[in-house]
């Protein structure tokens, strides 16, 4: 008998030890059920059409209540209307009758320049080369005429860097292309042909591509971030983004690990900014952790059904927050000393908890000296929104595209990604660019990398 109590006391703890666990899983699952941008790392594209929905018509009520702004420009903001452009063509537009009905003026005079922009008749530039052949007076045998320097692919530097802008930048298929090029331009051309420009502009942007890595490598801060890239729809690759505020490196690697992560920095020492990826979290130099992710985990933790963890994360997001702002209003020391005394309160309060809550805690206390970096150096940002941004037309591409089909389409892809986006960091017309690129590669000279190198000044 007693035998059997002590089994059926065994049976019940560990029936209990199940039910505790499985109530455990349920919390965690029933946590990633309400998953989106606000309180994870997923993009907002990832929403639900139904709850963005709603979540829009809840802070626009918000907004009502708490009297904020409208969207837009506001009152006494500066206008930023249409450029005059260099003019081709001018016309005189005189008053024609007054109000009294006199038809005649005197002292007239340009009150106001209306501009109108229209598009030319495009007609293509098609050169024929007609190679010749003769015999040679002298010996009889016959020479042929070839194809002058630059001429031989059958397509100039200005289409080339034209569709390679379209296939880049704009992340249009190979198709698209080619519609675009039937429809505007009149040139029938194969899908075929088109990759063997992309090929070219790919080799020719190779010098620019090793500028930018050097540049991006001798700098002070860095930011980084990687996404995942397919190859053949089906291997999983990884593109990598090494950016700051003048310049954006990219990457692909077949791994997200510290081997790939190396392979990107190179010889790179500097200060670095990232997300709480545990490769980043070795750093051996100063490293400024996103807050925007922290915020993000601790949203999601406010929105708890479990009362100790929802007011950990409400405390925990408040005073982030907080930190956030410092940066455009740098506090003083009595402020300071009440926040950091707030914030160690904080985790030395819930660092010893088993749940969610404790792991966040015990999070926090680890990453305690990376939070402000950006309040210590000049120019430092506390959060990774830069590389984030960087890898926004990236993601968009993969999408539309679903990655690549060979490593010459790896290269392709970093190659141009790298010179597109740091143009863009730099404002600067990436078509000019692309067209003094496959110049130098046609004609056999030396690109224009001095853009580049006089990015640091």
């Amino acid at each position: 008998m007693a035998e059997a109590t002590e089994q059926n006391t065994s049976l019940v703890m560990m029936l209990a030890t199940m039910v505790l666990a499985l109530l455990t899983r349920i919390q965690e699952l029933e946590a990633k059920l309400g998953d989106n941008s606000t309180n994870s790392s997923r993009p907002p594209s990832s929403d639900s059409p139904y709850t963005r929905s709603k979540d829009r018509a809840e802070n626009k009520n918000k907004d009502k209540d708490k009297g904020k702004r409208k969207p837009g420009g506001q009152p006494g903001h500066k206008g930023q209307g249409p450029k005059l452009l260099t003019p081709t063509e001018t016309n005189d537009i005189h008053p024609q009758r007054c109000s009294c009905g006199c038809t005649q003026f005197m002292d007239l005079g340009v009150f106001y320049t209306h501009q109108e922009a229209e598009l030319p008749d495009i007609a293509m530039l098609i050169r024929h080369f007609l190679l010749h052949k003769g015999q040679c007076r002298r010996c009889g045998k016959v020479s042929r005429a070839t194809i002058p320097t630059g001429h031989q692919t059958g397509y100039g530097p200005k289409l080339s860097a034209l569709i390679a802008l379209l296939s880049g930048d704009h992340g249009d298929s190979r198709s698209t292309v080619q519609r675009f090029c039937t429809q505007f331009l009149g040139l029938k051309i194969s899908t075929g042909a088109i990759q063997k420009i992309i090929n070219r502009v790919s080799k020719a942007i190779k010098p620019h591509y090793a500028s930018i890595e050097e540049f991006v490598h001798s700098q002070k801060v860095n930011h980084v971030d990687e996404t995942p890239w397919y190859q053949k729809h089906a291997v999983l690759q990884w593109l990598w983004v090494l950016c700051n505020k003048k310049a954006a490196l990219f990457r692909i690697h077949a791994n997200r690990n510290k081997k790939a992560f190396k392979a990107l920095i190179g010889k790179w020492k500097g200060i670095l900014v990232s997300d709480n990826y545990g490769v980043y979290t070795k750093w051996v130099d100063l490293h400024q952790t996103c807050l925007a992710h922290l915020i993000r985990k601790a949203v999601k933790l406010a929105e708890s059904k479990d009362e100790g963890i929802a007011k950990f994360g409400t405390w925990a997001c408040k005073e982030l927050r907080l930190l956030v702002r410092m940066a455009n209003a740098p506090p003083t020391k009595g402020e300071w000393a009440a926040f950091y005394a707030r914030l160690c309160k904080l985790i030395a309060k819930n660092k010893d908890r088993k749940d969610q809550a404790g792991t966040y805690a015990r999070t926090l206390e680890k990453l305690l000296g990376n939070l402000w970096i950006f309040l210590q150096v000049e120019g430092v940002d506390a959060t990774n929104n830069l590389a984030e941004r960087m890898l926004r037309a990236a993601v968009i591409w993969r999408k539309r595209s679903f990655g690549t089909e060979s490593e010459t389409g790896d290269r392709w892809v970093e190659r141009i990604l790298t010179l597109t986006q740091t143009c863009r960091l730099q404002k600067k017309l990436s078509y000019p660019v692309l067209v003094d690129a496959m110049e130098a590669y046609l004609f056999a000279k030396d690109p224009d990398l001095d853009w580049i190198k006089k990015l640091g000044n």
